[in-house]
């Protein structure tokens, strides 16, 4: 924003009242040596043009041309009207002159000036960066009466999708909910699938963790589609595992032979999805940023999920039905 050599002229206010000028009067005198003043109009034939008086591009880019600019006393203290004998000095005896570095350029928006400091984050989470700064700023820094300060950009649009995630979050689960209370017909069994949801956000922060990739908006958006690959095993296990009971088997049977059955769909469906992330999770080209958390959560979680599927909600679903079981043997 600065770089621009500006020339300013400091005017000695009390060198100037003790001869008996005012600012303006030597405002004017330099006014019109640097940026000139119209003197009249030309005429060529139905066209005007200004005629502007002031000095030559060489004089106005010399100092010391410029400190020699003469400037007229008041008339009141000469002794006549002869412009003659009227008394000038030079403008360098009550102004100083200095070349110093300004604004290469003023930006504004509604009305009001604006200086834009922007920011490329690297090697962590612009959330945690962006309070830090905050914090060392409000600490560390006195912003004068007038100013104040605003944090946009990519973390503005961070706060913005975080706030929609935190309603797109929850009623995708609800809808997850009330599809698996439809399909299995019983809220017992619906909540035993919805378990997988838990875990399988576990097995993608624990993913996150070691990769040491912070928790963004893409992340959360995996969390969202890893919850329906969870559930999707789960149901495909339990579902079976009903199927079995109501064709006479009981409970153990039911669930070892549900199990087992069932292991290699479950598998096929966790590897189809895992691996298809696995490019994206190793990507470190243009938007690598964006597909490397989705990916990681994606896989992580799924993952966990299956050693769910196959291993803790076949218990899971016996401890939940063994009530069950005894009233039927009764």
């Amino acid at each position: 924003m600065t770089g621009l050599p500006i020339l300013t002229i400091s005017i000695n206010r009390k060198e100037i009242s003790r001869l008996g000028l005012s600012m303006s009067d030597v405002q004017e005198a330099i006014a019109i040596a640097a940026g000139g003043k119209s003197a009249g109009q030309v005429f060529e034939g139905d066209r005007r043009f200004e005629l502007v008086v002031r000095l030559p591009e060489i004089l106005r880019e010399d100092l010391d041309a410029l400190k020699t600019i003469p400037i007229p006393l008041p008339e009141r203290n000469n002794s006549a009207q002869d412009h003659s004998a009227r008394r000038y000095f030079p403008l360098g005896s009550v102004a100083e002159f200095k070349v110093a570095p300004g604004p290469n350029q003023i930006s504004r928006e509604n009305g009001k000036r604006r200086i834009v400091v922007t920011v490329n984050v690297r090697g962590r989470d612009i959330g945690s960066f962006v309070s830090e700064a905050q914090s060392r700023v409000s600490k560390n820094i006195k912003i004068p009466a007038g100013y104040w300060t605003q944090w946009g950009g990519q973390f503005e649009q961070l706060i913005s999708a975080a706030k929609r995630l935190g309603i797109v979050v929850p009623v995708a689960l609800l809808l997850i909910l009330v599809l698996l209370l439809m399909t299995l017909g019983n809220m017992k069994d619906a909540l035993l699938v919805f378990t997988g949801v838990p875990l399988a956000l576990t097995g993608g922060i624990a993913a996150l963790l070691i990769r040491g990739i912070p928790l963004s908006i893409s992340a959360g958006v995996g969390f969202i589609a890893l919850s329906g690959v969870a559930v999707l095993n789960g149901l495909v296990m339990i579902s079976f595992i009903m199927k079995l009971r109501d064709e006479g088997k009981n409970l153990d049977q039911a669930i070892v032979e549900g199990a087992m059955t069932r292991l290699r769909p479950v598998l096929m469906t966790a590897l189809v999805a895992s691996l298809g992330f696995v490019p994206m999770a190793l990507a470190i080209g243009t938007g690598a940023e964006v597909q490397r958390p989705l990916a990681t959560v994606v896989i992580g979680g799924i993952l966990s999920s299956t050693i769910l599927t196959l291993v803790v909600l076949p218990v899971l679903y016996r401890i939940f039905h063994r009530k069950d079981e005894v009233v039927m043997q009764r």
